[in-house]
Formats: structure tokens, C-alpha cells, sequence
């Protein structure tokens, strides 16, 4: 039989006056061509956000933005805003049905680091976010909305100077008002709380994350803050002198690359708890701080351990 040839369908010609609907730009176009909207009539709108390398740069919390919006399952933490008078704003993981904001009845907005939807940058996307729900009703839930080429800077928003205090959290009952009782609240909580993964983040070192993942499965995932090519040559030299383990009943599983940083993860011996690490965590940073400064070209072996780190990255969007 001979080979089948299969052509996307063309975007369909807009009649005159007609307009096709903005969407996600990951969603499929309304036109139904069947590409995302960002690769058919997006582009025609002139509004497309472009890839952001490091979204969160300028915070002083930049890692543990990074950990929020990536991995962590349930967790919240107060946001600075330049103004003030715009009322308490809540930065938090997720939020009911994954929607990117909310207003509660009481004027507390809460903003969500992770939805189903997002465009090149994070920033934005949280900035954008946040504008629509300091605007909304009291109660009102927002859906998604492709954030404006030209809007508002985060940090124009939200102070990057200022600190910030997360709470990890073994329950989603800051999605709720404390006086709902209903049904669709217990429904609805019961389902989210038993997808949380138990979370501890260290203190021995900076944004650093235990996490059991599941009856069998532990890791630490640990926010890396230096740039990639030197942190890669100092794993690579620790790696290579058998030193990047943390210790007893751990191994190195690799790194993801995202928001411009690396996270860097180990598998975890499941008897063990968050606190068993701590020490550990503080001895390997140092150890990753000595390799940073060596300035010696990498040996042959060093080399073989780069390549093989490089080979077990994965980038997340």
C-alpha cells in the first residue's frame, strides 16, 4: 500500500468585517484550521508575548518563585504590591479548576503560580492576573485570558525587593472562605488534598524542597541560584569525584531547567525524613561552593560527568 499523505487544514479566509475570537495561544484556533491559535491567526493579532529566559529576575525571592510555579503542590505566600491601597493579594500554587485568580467576598485576591495555561512569560502572565483581579467583583472567579504584549511588568505590581514568608501547606482550605460550609467545598477538597505531595522546604540551604512523591518515591529538589554553564562545570567536578551525593540512600536523578535556573534533583531513601537532609544539603553546598571557585579546565573525566548531566536535563515551560 502506498504511503497516506497528510496536510494540516488551512486556515479558513475571514469573510469581510469578520473577526476570529483571542484565545489561549497553546488552544486550538477558532478558525479550525487545527494549529494553536499562537501559530494561525495569533500572529496576526501583533500581540504574542515572547519568550521570557528568566521571568523573575528581578525578585529577591526568584527561586522560590521558581519552585512555586514549578513544583511545589500547595503552598501560599503574602504579596507586596506597590500599592497599597489596592487591598491584601495572596500568591498561591493552584487554585479550584486551575483558574488563574480569584476575588473573594471579602476583597482578598489570590493568584495562582501554576494554571493550565500560560504564554513565553510567567511574569506576565502573573501580572496580568493580577491586574484583572484587583478589578474584579467581590466573588468573582477569572478565567484565562492571553496577557497583552504591552501590559504591566510584575514587578511593577509587586515590590521585587520585598521578601517572601511561604507557607507550605498540607490542605487547599485557603481556597474557601472560612464560613463556606457547602457541599461543592468538601467535594471539592477531598479530591485536591489527596493530591498533595508531602512538601518540607530546608533550612540548612536556600530553596531547597523534600518532597515524597508517592509510597515509593522520594526526592529533593533543590533551586539552583548560580548561572548554568558554571554550575554545570561544578557538578561535573563533584560528579566526577564521586561527591555529589548527599549522603547514604541518595543518587543524583538529574536537573530541570526552568525560568532561567537549573533544579537540580536526588532520589531519596523513602525511611528517611526532611530533616535527615538538612545537614547533608549544608555539607554538599559547600562542597558546590568550592568547585564553583576552582578555576582549572575540566579533566577528561570531568568532561565525561558534564556530558552525562547534560544528557539527564529536562527544560520545562
Amino acid at each position: 500500500m502506498g504511503r497516506k499523505h497528510h496536510s494540516a487544514a488551512r486556515p479558513r479566509q475571514l469573510a469581510e468585517g469578520e473577526t476570529i475570537p483571542v484565545v489561549g495561544g497553546r488552544e486550538p484556533c477558532p478558525c479550525g484550521s487545527g494549529r494553536r491559535y499562537k501559530a494561525c491567526h495569533g500572529r496576526d493579532q501583533g500581540e504574542t508575548v515572547a519568550l521570557n529566559p528568566r521571568p523573575f529576575a528581578e525578585f529577591e525571592g526568584e527561586l522560590d518563585l521558581i519552585a512555586l510555579h514549578t513544583f511545589v503542590p500547595a503552598a501560599t505566600t503574602r504579596l507586596t504590591l506597590r500599592d497599597a491601597s489596592a487591598g491584601p493579594a495572596t500568591l498561591a500554587t493552584v487554585l479550584p479548576l486551575a483558574v488563574p485568580a480569584l476575588r473573594r467576598a471579602d476583597g482578598e485576591v489570590l493568584v495562582a503560580a501554576q494554571t493550565l495555561n500560560s504564554s513565553g512569560d510567567p511574569a506576565r502572565d502573573l501580572a496580568h492576573s493580577l491586574t484583572r483581579a484587583l478589578a474584579a467583583e467581590p466573588g468573582e472567579t477569572l478565567g484565562y485570558e492571553e496577557p497583552p504584549a504591552a501590559g504591566p511588568a510584575l514587578a511593577e505590581l509587586v515590590d521585587p525587593k520585598a521578601a517572601l514568608e511561604l507557607e507550605l501547606r498540607d490542605s487547599f482550605d485557603y481556597w474557601f472562605e472560612p464560613d463556606d460550609t457547602s457541599a461543592d467545598r468538601a467535594i471539592s477538597l477531598e479530591r485536591a488534598n489527596a493530591a498533595i505531595e508531602p512538601t518540607v522546604r530546608l533550612s540548612s540551604v536556600e530553596s531547597a524542597y523534600w518532597v515524597r512523591r508517592s509510597a515509593d518515591r522520594c526526592h529533593l529538589r533543590w533551586v539552583m541560584p548560580q548561572d548554568e554553564e558554571p554550575l554545570l562545570d561544578a557538578l561535573a567536578r563533584l560528579h566526577a569525584a564521586d561527591a555529589l551525593r548527599l549522603g547514604e540512600g541518595s543518587k543524583y536523578a538529574g536537573s530541570l531547567r526552568a525560568c532561567g535556573r537549573l533544579i537540580v534533583v536526588w532520589d531519596l531513601a523513602l525511611d528517611k525524613q526532611a530533616t535527615d537532609w538538612e545537614e547533608p544539603a549544608a555539607s554538599l553546598a559547600e562542597r558546590l561552593g568550592n568547585a564553583l571557585v576552582a578555576d582549572a579546565p575540566l579533566s577528561s573525566a570531568e568532561r565525561r560527568s558534564r556530558s552525562g548531566l547534560t544528557n539527564r536535563q529536562l527544560t520545562l515551560r
